[in-house]
């Protein structure tokens, strides 16, 4: 980060240096207690009560000697609240807080919507950190973290686990109380889709009743405003149980459409067939996720001061000793538009190219010669192959996997790079009885630069590289070959995908998206779906369309272990399970092999 944007972004970030030696802070120390102006004139604190942080605390983007701090602190009624409350972020390796590494001040201001981060540097490698926030005489809860090891270090074993796709108005959020359960993790990983930016008035019976249906500040359907955005990310927080996560892990975290546009590209929603392009409503999403999430801008980039849709560049990656190298990609700030035109499709059959909405036939359920020719197409107009990375991120992803060392690559991959086609040739009248992509969204939408980026890994030997996925709402488990016809293709990768907190299972999805077409006969179960798919694409090792829930990961020098976490639907009442787990299911990679052990309901 340039020192211009470093200084524009003064009040938003702070860098300050743990000292391990600093002693805690007690009340008479200085006017408050916690070495902060509390804006009252006198040299006693406000009482009890007067500040709140009501979407608890957060730590993030884990280095060996760094990590971040987060939380939201607010006057209660009677204060001024457009007024900066003053805020001490308080670091100990202990959880008492007798001594202090790190005490930094810091100022909650109404231009962030009272959000404060810190990052603390000079931290100790593998050690875990305890951390809360003062402001006069109220006191925030207590989180930890854990930093990393260094990059070069050896390490015996690392346990992570990462989620994605909770819907705030769909089903519950039990999967978090499981996954704050969970022992042992050194950092959690969100891949997107964070916050849903429409849909707030769910049917009832189909969401838990501690959801409560959301009113936009514009009162809109879906967010356009940057307070529209901050209350979504306001309410989704106030949710104890990813309160609770946040305060056990630090995370690291991406962002995929649901932050800004749902099937976003760029600036570019694609609710009709217009793709209409909305700048500044990209703009407030990104400056809402940014104010929102624990992340480092000690490495990334984030500028209020640039109009473009693009003033901010999350992509970067993270060492875990010499184990884990973790490779976080931004799958929607830099795509090409969706390779088959909406518009397009809407034409050809005599729909409105303008307001109506043709996603089937464009990014879902595509004819395969529909696709190819589209892209073909595509690629004269922009003088390279349509992309989902982008011609800069792809080169740094290129090169950062080149020079890795670790034993283990692991990418944070929002989308699917499994393959998921269906040959409907001998099963289905003409002009259904081609091959169909099942979803163009992904990574299959954008089948040139796939494989450009497939047949790098093979070529420059980068070996034991894991996809963590989302997006999809589905848990699946695959080969992801350099051409993917498994009769030609060479095994790269391994592509592990979970399924969404809490959103609509993709199985929901394809019901609507085959209503009418032949299909809709072979997939009358979510069984009979699962079973459809695998048969297509072989290199399918698992698959579950049908479920919500988490994964986590157990990583050795030899092995990477996974595990699917599958939680209960809404009880019959329409209430959130009080035994949420349904089943567990154990996914072994041994180091040196392209392949996946299966082992259901462990």
């Amino acid at each position: 980060m340039d020192r211009r944007r470093f200084l524009s972004l003064s009040t938003f970030y702070t860098v300050a240096a743990a000292t391990g030696t600093l002693a805690a802070c007690h009340s008479g120390d200085d006017d408050n207690g916690n070495g902060n102006n509390t804006g009252n004139g006198g040299s006693t604190p406000p009482p009890a009560g007067a500040f709140a942080f009501p979407q608890g605390v957060a730590s993030g983007d884990p280095r060996d000697v760094s990590a971040v701090f987060w939380t939201r602190c607010i006057a209660n009624a009677g204060a001024a609240a457009a007024s900066p409350v003053a805020v001490t972020l308080q670091v100990s390796t202990q959880q008492g807080f007798s001594t202090l590494v790190a005490s930094v001040p810091l100022n909650a201001v109404s231009d962030y919507d009272f959000t404060v981060r810190a990052k603390v540097t000079g931290l100790a490698s593998k050690t875990t950190y305890f951390y809360r926030f003062i402001a006069g005489s109220d006191i925030s809860a207590t989180g930890t973290t854990r930093t990393a090891a260094a990059a070069n270090e050896a390490l015996a074993q690392l346990r992570f686990a990462w989620f994605v796709c909770q819907n705030w108005s769909a089903n519950h959020w039990q999967a978090m109380s499981l996954l704050a359960a969970e022992t042992d993790l050194d950092f959690v990983v969100h891949l997107g889709d964070y916050i849903y930016e429409a849909g707030f008035a769910a049917q009832p019976g189909t969401v838990e009743p501690a959801h409560p249906a959301i009113t936009l500040p514009s009162g809109g359907a879906y967010a356009s405003t940057l307070d529209d955005y901050r209350t979504l990310y306001r309410t989704y927080r106030s949710d104890a149980r990813l309160q609770n996560v946040h305060a056990r892990f630090p995370v690291i975290a991406i962002w995929d459409d649901h932050e800004f546009s749902d099937d976003c590209w760029q600036d570019h929603q694609t609710y009709t067939n217009t793709n209409l392009q909305q700048t500044v409503r990209r703009r407030s999403a990104n400056q809402a996720w940014a104010e929102y999430l624990p992340v480092d801008w000690g490495d990334v980039s984030f500028d209020l001061n640039n109009a473009a849709y693009d003033n901010i560049r999350i992509y970067r990656d993270f060492h875990f000793g010499s184990l884990i190298h973790l490779v976080m990609t931004d799958e929607r700030l830099y795509r090409d538009d969706h390779v088959v035109s909406e518009a397009s499709i809407a034409q050809a059959l005599g729909h409105d190219p303008v307001n109506g909405n043709d996603l089937v036939g464009s990014r879902y359920f595509v004819p395969q010669p529909v696709l190819a020719q589209f892209e073909a197409a595509d690629t004269q107009r922009l003088g390279r192959a349509p992309s989902i990375l982008g011609p800069v991120q792809t080169q740094w992803w290129k090169d950062t996997l080149k020079a890795s060392t670790s034993i283990w690559k692991v990418w944070g991959n929002e989308v699917m790079m499994n393959r998921m086609w269906l040959d409907l040739s001998s099963l289905a009248p003409a002009p259904d009885n081609v091959v169909f992509v099942l979803d163009c969204d992904a990574w299959d939408g954008y089948p040139t630069h796939k494989a450009d980026l497939l047949s790098f890994v093979k070529a420059q030997g980068i070996a034991n590289l894991v996809a963590i996925t989302g997006d999809l709402h589905a848990f699946q488990a695959g080969i992801v070959r350099d051409v993917p016809d498994p009769a030609k293709g060479t095994p790269v990768m391994i592509d592990l995908m979970s399924a969404g907190i809490s959103s609509q299972p993709f199985f929901e999805d394809v019901k609507t998206y085959a209503a009418g077409m032949p299909l809709a006969s072979l997939i009358s179960s979510s069984a009979l779906f699962d079973s459809f798919i695998r048969q297509n694409n072989p290199d399918m090792l698992y698959a579950d369309h049908d479920g919500i829930g988490y994964a986590t990961a157990t990583v050795t020098p030899t092995q990477f272990i996974a595990i699917f976490n599958k939680v209960k639907f809404l009880d019959a009442g329409g209430a959130a399970p009080s035994s949420p787990l349904q089943k567990r299911t154990r996914l072994t990679i041994n180091a040196g092999a392209v392949s996946v052990a299966v082992e259901d309901n462990v």
